[in-house]
C-alpha cells in the first residue's frame, strides 16, 4: 500500500509543470568554477589519448562519468536535490535525447547504404567526393552527409600512405561548412529557422560565404593531395573481389528513410502544436515527441530491411555511436552552468566577454560577433551558443534579417563554420574521427587536429572577416 502511495505521488511530480521544479540557482551569482568539470572533460579528450591511450580506450566512459559526478554531487549539495535532478533532466530531455536520436537515425540509415566498386582515391576522385558531400550537407544535414560518404572516402584511399588530410578536410567541408546553406544543414541555423529566420534568408546570405569557403578549401585540398599523391608514386589500389567495373549502390531504400529523417525534422519545426507535456520541469512539445518516435522507427526499419551483407561491406558497428553517446552525455550535463552564465549576459561572470561584442553606445561589433560566436561554438555546443548571441543581438528575427542582417550573418557564419575548429565543435566531427580510426587511419590528437584546423581555417576566416564585416 505504501509503495502504491509513493508511486501515486511520484508520477504527478514527474509530469508537474516547470514551476514545480523552479529550483535553478541564480546564474548571475554562479562562479566560473562550476565550469571546471566541463573543462576537465575537454582536457581528458585532448590529453588522455596521447598520454594514457590504453586507459582512455578502455575506460573513457568511466572517466567522463567521474568528471560528471564531480560537477553533479557538489551542485546538488549546494543548490538542493531538485536543482540537481532538474539540471540532469534538462540536459537529457531538452538536449541530449533529441540530439542522440537524430544521430542514431542518421548513423543507422547511412550505414545501410553501400557504395561498392573499384574507387581509386586519386586527387580528382577525392576532391569530387568532398564536393558532393559539401553539397549534400545542406540538403540532408552535416551528420547525414558525413555518415553517408566517409566510408566510401576511406575505402577509396585504403591503399594510400597519406590519408589523414583527406579526413581532416572532410570534417572541414562535409561535417561543417557544407551545412551552412540552409536551415536543414546545421542545428544552429535550424534553431534560427524556429525562431523566425526565413528559409530563404539563410540561403541568400549564406550562399556567398559557403561558396567562397568551399572553392578555396577544395582547391587547397586538391593541390595538397596532388603533391602527396605524387610523393607516394601514384599508387594504384588492388581490385576488390566481386566488385563491379564501375560503382554500384546497395541499400537504396535507405535514401527514402533519409528523406523521412529530413521530413521529420522539418515537421517538428513547422508544426506548432499546442499539446505539451511536462517531464521533470521540462516542456516537451507534441511535435518534438512525434519527431523522436519517427526517428527511432526509421532506424529500426533500416535495420530490418537492409541486407546484412550491405552493413558488412561498410564494416558497420556501434562503437562510434557508443563513444559519441558516452562522451556527449557528460558534455551536455557539465556544460549546463557555462551556458547558464552566458545566458544572463552582462549580469554574470562572463560580463567582460559579453561586452566585447558591443561598442560604448551598445551597437553590435559584427567582427566580434563572428569570432566570439565561432570560438565558443568550437568548444561548446554550437546550437545553444547561436541562441545566446541571437538573443544578445535583440532576438527579433525581423530586425535581424533587415537592419541587422550583418550581425545575424556573423552569428550564423561563426556558429556553423567554426564548429570545424575542434573535434567537439559539431557532432559529426567526432563520429568521423571514430570511424576513420576504426579503418586504421591514425587521426591527429585533439590538439593535433586543432593544429590543422587553426592553420588552414584561420586565414580563411580572416578573409571572411575582411569581405563581410570590414569592407561590406
Amino acid at each position: 500500500m505504501r509503495r502504491h502511495t509513493r508511486l501515486s505521488l511520484f508520477f504527478p511530480l514527474l509530469l508537474a509543470p516547470a514551476a514545480a521544479w523552479a529550483a535553478d540557482p541564480d546564474a548571475s551569482q554562479m562562479s566560473l568554477w562550476w565550469g571546471l568539470p566541463f573543462a576537465l572533460i575537454l582536457l581528458s579528450i585532448a590529453i588522455f589519448p596521447l598520454v594514457f591511450s590504453n586507459l582512455w580506450h578502455h575506460h573513457f566512459g568511466k572517466i567522463t562519468a567521474f568528471w560528471t559526478a564531480l560537477f553533479l554531487v557538489p551542485y546538488t549539495l549546494a543548490y538542493g536535490w531538485s536543482a540537481g535532478v532538474h539540471v540532469v533532466a534538462h540536459a537529457l530531455i531538452g538536449e541530449y535525447i533529441p540530439f542522440i536520436l537524430l544521430l542514431l537515425a542518421l548513423y543507422t540509415i547511412s550505414g545501410g547504404i553501400l557504395v561498392w566498386g573499384n574507387l581509386n582515391g586519386t586527387p580528382r576522385t577525392n576532391t569530387v567526393l568532398l564536393g558532393i558531400g559539401t553539397v549534400l550537407a545542406s540538403i540532408m544535414g552535416t551528420t547525414g552527409a558525413a555518415m553517408l560518404l566517409i566510408r566510401p572516402l576511406l575505402r577509396a584511399n585504403e591503399h594510400r600512405k597519406n590519408r589523414v588530410h583527406s579526413v581532416v578536410f572532410f570534417i572541414f567541408l562535409v561535417a561543417n561548412i557544407g551545412g551552412g546553406l540552409t536551415p536543414l544543414g546545421d542545428p544552429p541555423l535550424f534553431l534560427g529557422f524556429l525562431k523566425g529566420v526565413s528559409f530563404m534568408w539563410t540561403v541568400q546570405y549564406m550562399l556567398l560565404p559557403v561558396i567562397i569557403s568551399t572553392v578555396i578549401l577544395l582547391f587547397f585540398f586538391y593541390m595538397l593531395d596532388s603533391f602527396l599523391y605524387k610523393q607516394e608514386g601514384y599508387p594504384q589500389p588492388l581490385p576488390l573481389e566481386n566488385a563491379p567495373a564501375g560503382l554500384k549502390l546497395f541499400g537504396k531504400a535507405n535514401f527514402l528513410l533519409l528523406g523521412g529523417v529530413v521530413a521529420a525534422v522539418l515537421m517538428s519545426g513547422l508544426w506548432q502544436s499546442e499539446v505539451q507535456f511536462y517531464i521533470l520541469g521540462n516542456v516537451v512539445y507534441l511535435q518534438n515527441l512525434v519527431r523522436d518516435v519517427i526517428l527511432v522507427v526509421l532506424a529500426l526499419v533500416s535495420l530490418q530491411i537492409t541486407p546484412k551483407q550491405v552493413r558488412a561491406g561498410n564494416e558497420f558497428n556501434w562503437e562510434p555511436m557508443l563513444e559519441v553517446g558516452k562522451l556527449f552525455l557528460g558534455i551536455f550535463i557539465t556544460i549546463s552552468p557555462v551556458l547558464a552564465i552566458l545566458k544572463v549576459g552582462e549580469a554574470g561572470h562572463f560580463k567582460a566577454l559579453i561586452q566585447m561584442v558591443h561598442d560604448s553606445n551598445g551597437h553590435p561589433i559584427n567582427i566580434m560577433y563572428f569570432w566570439m560566436t565561432g570560438l565558443l561554438s568550437a568548444f561548446l555546443d554550437n546550437a545553444p551558443t547561436y541562441l545566446v548571441f541571437f538573443n544578445m543581438a535583440g532576438g527579433d528575427p525581423e530586425v535581424l534579417m533587415t537592419g541587422m542582417s550583418n550581425t545575424l550573418l556573423a552569428i550564423s557564419m561563426g556558429s556553423v563554420f567554426m564548429g570545424a575548429l575542434s573535434y567537439i565543435g559539431n557532432a559529426p566531427n567526432f563520429m568521423v574521427k571514430s570511424i576513420a580510426e576504426q579503418r586504421q587511419v591514425k587521426m591527429p590528437s585533439f590538439f593535433g587536429y586543432m593544429g590543422w584546423s587553426f592553420g588552414v581555417l584561420t586565414p580563411l576566416f580572416m578573409l571572411h572577416t575582411l569581405i563581410f564585416f570590414v569592407f561590406s
